[in-house]
């Protein structure tokens, strides 16, 4: 429909996706000496040299930061578009959802295209959790001990413990899934699954041009020796809490741990989303269509649960069921949540995370739901799937959900 020159609805295409490799997020990570800054520009300056007319034609560069303080703080986006010489009319956004600030800006990106408010943008995100921890901001779960009484706030690992619990998986379980995520990281990266959308990025020490933190033959067998990571925090400093909030629920199953826990990473990714009009000026063809978003929110103390409705929500509005997807990108934010995920909805492992998640390449938090995208991207032109679905858990209960059709 058309109404005085105006288009309603135009069509969202991704047309880009690219990354940096994901470090440890730790002083001794391969990116540490980098900035955030350094890394966003390296992937501007990556997709202009890759799209010569690119700069010219950007409408807006969209960032999601989780934690935007310090050298993540200010305004990265238009930062970014400053040190990578784009023109200087390009504005920049920050938007942030904790976990799901990258897969957010790409949706608001997609918003505006579909509005016909844009018709070419640039989003995804970054965080370098080696610099700034993860709540280093504080914020009221932090802060404002009667907020935090009112929503009786639990760290998001003791909360996977407690959806292990409650659902019944076993440390068995949550290993299982924690292996297959290497495995197939480590047989994805030797088949070059990667090489389309990683950026090298130049360091202080060198070129880093792969995830820091995938590791070898890595076995139920092998993870079984590490120690329960959240047991002392819910034996000692939630445990009243957790018996006020959930009086029905038992002793703690206390399974996640290092290796079936995402990764503290560093890292940044970067969409370029457009309609079509703008596509051909660069002479791209479209690699999907974004057809559907969707945010919701559930129990913020538990917190991790709302994936599969962020999924059946965005589903629902293109009149699609967990049945039509062919591929699902479920953040590994740790075991239990990809288990709950695929409980709720009937979907199999076969068809989830077919690359490797977090548990293997780590979470650069404000960057995952960006990456996430582009490796969606990747393997559904790889497969030749018509359907993929994003879906990411949040702090304080939320989950957001992207789906994409390939074109």
């Amino acid at each position: 429909m058309t109404g005085r020159g105006i288009a309603l609805s135009t069509p969202a295409y991704v047309y880009d996706a690219v990354r940096t490799p994901r470090a440890r997020g730790k002083p001794n990570g391969g990116l540490h000496l980098c900035t955030p800054l350094q890394l966003v520009t390296v992937l501007l300056e990556s997709l202009a040299r890759k799209h010569p007319a690119l700069p010219p034609l950007v409408d807006e560069v969209i960032l999601g930061c989780c934690e935007p303080i310090n050298d993540q703080g200010g305004n990265l986006a238009r930062s970014a578009v400053l040190q990578a010489r784009f023109p200087q009319r390009v504005p920049g956004l920050m938007v942030s959802r904790f976990c799901g600030s990258g897969l957010d800006a790409v949706n608001a990106a997609a918003a505006k295209v579909m509005a016909g408010q844009s018709d070419l943008a640039l989003a995804g995100g970054v965080e370098m959790l080696s610099l700034v921890s993860i709540f280093g901001f504080s914020g009221t779960m932090v802060t404002d001990f009667a907020f935090r009484d009112q929503t009786s706030q639990i760290p998001q690992g003791l909360a996977a413990d407690l959806i292990a619990t409650r659902q019944g998986y076993s440390r068995a379980d949550v290993d299982a899934l924690a292996a297959a995520s290497q495995q197939r990281a480590c047989h994805a990266w030797s088949k070059g699954w990667f090489d389309s959308s990683i950026v090298p990025v130049p360091t202080p020490t060198g070129i880093l041009a792969k995830d820091e933190t995938v590791r070898e033959n890595v076995t139920v067998e092998s993870l079984a020796g590490l120690p329960p990571a959240f047991a002392r925090a819910g034996e000692e400093g939630y445990r009243h809490v957790l018996r006020f909030r959930y009086p029905d629920v038992g002793p703690i199953n206390y399974v996640h741990h290092a290796g079936n826990s995402s990764g503290i990473a560093d890292g940044a990714a970067v969409v370029l989303v457009g309609n079509r009009p703008a596509g051909e000026r660069l002479g791209l063809r479209p690699r999907a269509r974004i057809i559907a978003t969707a945010s919701v929110a559930d129990d913020p103390c538990i917190m991790l649960t709302a994936p599969a409705a962020a999924a059946e929500r965005a589903l629902q509005r293109v009149k699609l069921t967990f049945e039509d997807v062919d591929l699902y990108e479920v953040n590994e934010a740790f075991a239990s949540v990809v288990l709950y995920f695929l409980e709720k909805t009937g979907v199999p492992l076969e068809r989830t995370n077919v690359a490797g998640g977090a548990i293997a390449m780590g979470h650069p938090v404000g960057a995952t739901g960006a990456i996430l995208v582009g490796t969606l991207l990747d393997e559904m032109q790889r497969r030749h799937a018509e359907y993929g679905v994003v879906t990411m858990c949040t702090g304080l209960g939320m989950g957001v959900a992207t789906v994409l059709r390939q074109v």
